[in-house]
């Protein structure tokens, strides 16, 4: 279900995307320091407490700690777990999002967009509809710790995802489709005798 690589790179499998329009489409957050941040790509991912994942996440939040921080690395966790600066988090806080609560997330980001595949490894772009928010993927991530001037934390970056079985979509995960709207027969335009703004709010 997940396996680890080099350079503290694992891959998460078979867990559940949201914001997967994160993926294709890079958008500006918050940067350090409150400051508006660098674009980026990126989306959440969900899984049980449970799951493969959450040891093989955590082990990999242990390596880079200890990478960055040596023999404080224990001290320095515990002070980051309190501050809510892992990459892990605990989703009862997001309760009110669907598919977050009893489960964990993890958001991970880049400012470079990562691969996107389908389950038979062909590359997937926004217009074919998967990943989804709600859909399962495997996920290749790079957990790094960071200690400079903004701070100290402990991040996940993206690097990229596979589409692997559908999932019961999340709010916000689809969009309007062409079969969804129906033909309008005559000219291009207003139709004759259509209501004017001034009609229908005045």
């Amino acid at each position: 279900m997940a396996e680890a690589k080099q350079d503290n790179r694992i891959t998460i499998k078979d867990v559940r995307i949201a914001y997967a329009q994160g993926i294709f489409e890079a958008r500006a957050g918050k940067g350090d320091n409150g400051q508006p941040g660098k674009p980026k790509f990126g989306a959440a991912f969900l899984f049980g407490k449970d799951h493969p994942a959450t040891k093989l996440i955590s082990e990999a939040v242990v390596s880079a700690a200890r990478a960055k921080w040596g023999a404080k690395a224990e001290e320095m966790l515990k002070m980051l777990k309190a501050g809510d600066r892992l990459p892990v988090h605990s989703g009862d806080a997001k309760a009110t999002s669907a598919g977050y609560g009893g489960n964990l997330y993890l958001n991970a980001g880049n400012v470079l967009r990562p691969l996107v595949l389908n389950s038979d490894r062909t590359p997937l772009t926004a217009a074919d509809g998967r990943p989804y928010s709600g859909s399962y993927v495997n996920a290749i991530i790079e957990i790094w710790a960071q200690d400079n001037q903004f701070g100290k934390r402990v991040n996940a970056s993206l690097l990229g995802v596979q589409f692997v079985r559908d999932g019961e979509r999340l709010a916000g995960g689809s969009t309007a489709t062409a079969d969804d709207f129906e033909a309008i027969p005559g000219v291009e335009g207003a139709a004759e005798g259509q209501a004017s703004p001034e009609s229908l709010f005045g």
